[in-house]
């Protein structure tokens, strides 16, 4: 009955004729967005942390948005970071630097309608 569907998931079939797009939540925020529309911090496997904004290179990741105010929350308390990058030790000066310069160049805040993932709707 079902033999030319039977290789189908059910997922598969509810979906038909959409795409699929990934979703990630901001480690600032909360906020849970299209993976493309945040920016991937990585620890690379030389234990390196440095913005992705591509989202390609290879290392543990956390996802931000693309604001300044997000980037600002995660490089004022570097501990969550740490956490969400499973880094053992601190993430080094330098490397925070870099972080920093990269924030500076995103924009503000705009109203948008993402809903934070602890609100009800």
């Amino acid at each position: 009955m079902f033999g030319s569907l039977a290789h189908w998931s059910i997922g598969s079939l509810n979906r038909m004729g959409t795409k699929h797009i990934p979703q990630r939540t901001c480690i600032a925020c909360r906020t849970v967005r299209a993976k493309r529309e945040l920016v991937r911090i990585v620890r690379t496997p030389e234990l390196r942390v440095v913005a992705d904004p591509t989202g390609k290179r290879a290392g543990r990741g956390a996802y931000v948005c693309r604001t300044r105010e997000c980037w600002e929350v995660v490089l004022s308390a570097p501990k969550h970071l740490e956490h969400a990058l499973h880094l053992e030790m601190p993430i080094r000066q330098d490397d925070l630097a870099q972080l920093r310069e990269f924030a500076a160049t995103l924009p503000p805040r705009e109203q948008s309608n993402a809903v934070p993932k602890n609100e009800i709707v």
